[in-house]
């Protein structure tokens, strides 16, 4: 893997494309994460970061000038909400061949007021039931999904079902069924754990903190045995020594990998 920053951006490929836009070329260094993109001064219509490990859609400074995100053969899962605060001129965004799994995976996109093309090709989404016509009712101003046209019927018939009843519970599953993550939102029972305010607050730092989302994964597997970063488990003591040792191995792994 490679750590995107600003020497990366500054001696990568930045060329006309022939859609007479200015491109910048990150593909295939295995980028695990966005960011250090300010370095690029808002000077570019299309940024190209297919073939590399992005998990998540977020890390933007303010890009007003950026169109067209190429995103094909990451690893995402997830898009960050509030992304039209970041690149609120985006037109195209090309997900091809990705893990977005849930229709209500794809409810941040709502919120970007220019955009006209979308492609969620070879992502487990596109098979859902309603994929095409959850995506026409919550994106009104798009104009293709996945190359194909959205016709005015498809539309108009996408609209007359969620906004029925029988729409309106299916958006209830479709929400239910969304990867929701809020940091440190899903914090362990005090009761259970007998964590202090204190000790809260801390396990929330921690995941604000995480630098990647293997390390989220693997801090709420702690603290959802009640063990706080850099510190021994907090359990009842009539924990069995099995449990111990396997909060110790965890614990062991979190120092090996400072």
């Amino acid at each position: 893997m490679v750590k995107l920053t600003n020497e990366l951006i500054q001696n990568s490929m930045q060329y006309i494309n022939p859609c007479r836009d200015r491109e910048l070329d990150l593909r295939g260094y295995k980028i695990p994460q966005i960011e250090n993109l300010g370095a690029t001064l808002d000077q570019f219509d299309t940024i190209d970061l297919s073939d590399n490990d992005i998990r998540k859609v977020d890390g933007f400074p303010l890009l007003k000038r950026l169109k067209t995100l190429f995103f094909n053969n990451n690893r995402i899962v997830r898009i960050s909400e509030d992304l039209e605060q970041y690149i609120p001129n985006i037109e195209v965004l090309i997900f091809t061949n990705n893990n977005i799994t849930e229709l209500g995976d794809l409810d941040p996109l709502a919120t970007l007021p220019k955009l006209r093309t979308l492609s969620l090709m070879h992502n487990p989404v596109a098979n859902k039931q309603h994929y095409r016509a959850y995506v026409a009712f919550k994106l009104p101003e798009l104009r293709l999904l996945d190359f194909r046209k959205i016709k005015q019927k498809e539309r108009d018939e996408a609209n007359a079902l969620f906004k029925s009843k029988k729409g309106k519970e299916i958006q209830k599953e479709i929400s239910r069924k969304a990867k929701t993550f809020v940091p440190g939102g899903n914090m362990p029972d005090p009761k259970v754990t007998n964590l202090t305010p204190q000790e809260i607050h801390k396990i929330r730092e921690a995941i604000k903190n995480a630098s990647s989302l293997q390390e989220v994964e693997r801090l709420t597997r702690m603290l959802q045995s009640g063990q706080i970063p850099g510190q021994k488990p907090l359990q009842p003591q009539s924990q069995t020594n099995g449990q111990q040792a396997e909060y110790e191995e965890m614990e062991t792994d979190e120092t090996n990998g400072q």
